[in-house]
């Protein structure tokens, strides 16, 4: 059975981290098609607490970088391609709780999903003993990681484009939030919105998951300021 005691007791010592309250780690694998009760509010927490965790790791680590260069090298350790395969090690793909449906369609395998989860699960780590221990287990699974200056050769995505421009003339950060979810629980679009209060300005993107909705958001963003400094 998915995510069963014996699967769950693996998973924390892969981890190296022992749930006080073992329900936060099952709802961290949980898939909005099987229940109510599923992971994308852990998902959300532990996405900002992933992207703390990795910037004083590379504050540390790459310390003649620059601001920018900076965030294009925590963009290339926070993609889904990287969570995936990582969520991919510590075995997730076996104990995810998905609806028929969703596993049907392959959703074990599915890179958002997977690394979805991967987030939910750090999520998860901090509301059961705090920031330090989460910020250790994001640690130990960045341990294998290869972090060096030249990851900022990357192709920027949309988000990270956006986010530098708006540093670059000193203003906040966008805000996104998901205005609609679309579909079959196994069949889901993310309707999301990126947000520049400062700037008076909205665009919408669409895609497969938030993270994709939010890049979709972001490239629609970038668009629309260059259009207007043109």
């Amino acid at each position: 059975m998915d995510g069963d005691a014996a699967g769950l007791g693996e998973l924390q010592s892969r981890l190296q981290h022992r749930f006080a309250q073992p329900r936060l780690l099952q709802r961290a694998l949980t898939h909005r098609s099987f229940s109510s009760e599923h992971n994308e509010r852990l998902e959300f927490l532990g996405d900002a607490v992933l992207s703390l965790a990795v910037s004083s790791m590379l504050y540390e680590q790459l310390g003649s970088l620059a601001e920018g260069d900076l965030s294009r090298v925590r963009a290339n350790l926070v993609k889904q391609e990287t969570l995936h395969q990582l969520a991919v090690g510590l075995g997730l793909p076996e104990l995810l709780r998905l609806g028929e449906g969703e596993a049907r369609s392959g959703g074990r395998r599915r890179p958002s999903i997977l690394a979805d989860a991967l987030e939910a699960v750090i999520g998860a780590v901090h509301l059961d003993a705090g920031y330090g221990a989460a910020e250790a287990v994001v640690q130990r699974l960045f341990r294998d990681v290869t972090i060096s200056p030249g990851m900022q050769a990357a192709a920027k995505d949309p988000k990270t484009e956006l986010q530098e421009w708006l540093q670059a003339r000193k203003m906040k950060l966008p805000v996104y939030r998901v205005a609609g979810v679309l579909g079959a629980a196994h069949k889901q679009t993310f309707d999301v919105e990126c947000e520049i209060p400062e700037l008076g300005a909205s665009e919408r993107g669409i895609g497969s998951s938030r993270r994709a909705g939010e890049q979709a958001a972001a490239a629609a963003m970038l668009l629309a300021l260059k259009s207007r400094t043109r």
